[in-house]
Formats: structure tokens, C-alpha cells, sequence
């Protein structure tokens, strides 16, 4: 083998190769476990309006371990996300001490249930915790239906937009049967969704006819039946009932 320059060459490559991997490792453990890469700061950027540094600090104390290099990003992450008011959180590494965390907040959509539970529905349709200052629509239905009541809201919404009124709460019972309650105060019973005729069809319908019937009306209303296949049925405040035909579309 000494007599070979070939073999001496490959030989001698492969003892560089390997001190180049050594000292590289060795390097690697030393800014792993060096002080001078200890992490010195977390800045929180986005849109944040519920997270407050109190509660970043409290989450974070004692639980930030390693360095620059070595923190592990997404355990940073999944405590961001335990915060309330944290839907999403993207954490990423700033040279040469620090950490930036990028927080996305829960935006609100209307309350679960009542005020004093303290569960809402955000845009997503995705329950989580949190107080809110101010009026929000309200939604009931059997656990796990939050993201089908948030889609059903913003579609009876549309649907009485022609009419400048709002859905103040969306009901969906045990038996898959929708309810409204109207900001006028006028309580709207859809039923349930059949093959052919869904609520927000009966809702469209109602809509279409309001205007010449309950809206020019001298009278105020406190519920209408929409379950009907072909008219409504109303309750006036004065407790008489009165019938409408519904024409159908």
C-alpha cells in the first residue's frame, strides 16, 4: 500500500473527509451548547389584539430550552397555540439570539351558546374561548355542528340582506330543525332541510314575498312558520294567527 500513490491518495481523502465531519460535528456541538448562542429575545409579530405579553410570558417561563440552534421550534409553536385567542402560530429563528413568532388571532364570529359560557366561533367556524366586548350573533346546535352553523349563518345572512336585516341568533336543534331569530325581534321557524327544499330556499322565498305582507303590516309579529310547503304561517303580538300564501319559486 506505501508503494501505491494511488491507495495513498484515496487513503489520505478519506482521513480529510472524516476530520472535516469531526471537526464540523464538533463545531455543531459547540454552537449547540454554546453560551453564546443563548437565545435573548422572542418578537411577536401580527395582527394581535387578545394576546397580551403577560400571558406570552407566563407560557413560555421555564419552557424555552437550548440555543439559537438547538431550541426546538416546534415546541415554541405548540405553546403559542395553547394561548387563548391563538388560532395559528409560525415560529422561525432570528441571528444570532432570538426567535420571531408570527400569531395568528382567532377573528369572532358569533358566540356558542350563551354569553356567560364563554365559547365563540371564529370565521372558520371553529369554536374556541374568549370575551368579547359588544353585540355578536348568537348560534345553538349539538356539539360539533359549529362549522355547519357558521356556514348556514352567513348564508341566511346573504339571504336577508335585501331586507337590511340581521340573523341575531341560528338555531339548529337535536332533530336537525333550523330556527332563526331575527334583529327585528321576529322569530323564524325554517324547519328541517329536505332533498328538494332546504331552509335557506323557504328563507329566499320568504324574503321575496316580505315586502308585500309582514313589511307593510301595521302590526308587529313575534314568530312565522316557514314549514309549510306551499304559505307561512305568523303569530302577531296580539296573539292572533294569521295565514299567507308563500308562492314558490
Amino acid at each position: 500500500m506505501w508503494d501505491n500513490p494511488r491507495r495513498l491518495n484515496l487513503a489520505a481523502g478519506v482521513l480529510f473527509t472524516v476530520a472535516i465531519a469531526l471537526a464540523l460535528a464538533g463545531a455543531a456541538v459547540y454552537a449547540m451548547r454554546s453560551p453564546a448562542f443563548v437565545l435573548n429575545s422572542i418578537r411577536v409579530v401580527g395582527d394581535v389584539d387578545h394576546v397580551a405579553v403577560p400571558q406570552v410570558i407566563d407560557a413560555l417561563q421555564g419552557r424555552v430550552r437550548g440555543t439559537f440552534f438547538s431550541v426546538d421550534i416546534d415546541a415554541i409553536r405548540a405553546l403559542f397555540e395553547t394561548l387563548p385567542w391563538v388560532r395559528r402560530a409560525e415560529v422561525r429563528r432570528l441571528w444570532p439570539d432570538g426567535l420571531e413568532v408570527r400569531i395568528e388571532e382567532h377573528v369572532p364570529l358569533a358566540r356558542w351558546g350563551q354569553e356567560r359560557d364563554g365559547r365563540l366561533v371564529n370565521t372558520y367556524g371553529e369554536p374556541f374561548r374568549g370575551r368579547v366586548q359588544g353585540a355578536l350573533p348568537e348560534l345553538f346546535g349539538p356539539p360539533g355542528s359549529e362549522g355547519m352553523l357558521a356556514r348556514r349563518y352567513a348564508e341566511f345572512r346573504g339571504v336577508l340582506a335585501p331586507l337590511s336585516i340581521e340573523p341575531a341568533s341560528v338555531l339548529l336543534s337535536a332533530r336537525y330543525a333550523w330556527q332563526l331569530q331575527l334583529s327585528s325581534g321576529l322569530i323564524v321557524k325554517l324547519g328541517r332541510d329536505r332533498d328538494k327544499d332546504d331552509a335557506v330556499q323557504r328563507l329566499a322565498r320568504f324574503v321575496a314575498v316580505y315586502p308585500y305582507t309582514l313589511g307593510k303590516a301595521q302590526r308587529r309579529f313575534e314568530y312565522v312558520d316557514l314549514r309549510y310547503p306551499n304559505g307561512f304561517a305568523v303569530r302577531a303580538a296580539d296573539a292572533r294567527a294569521l295565514h299567507e300564501r308563500l308562492p314558490r319559486t
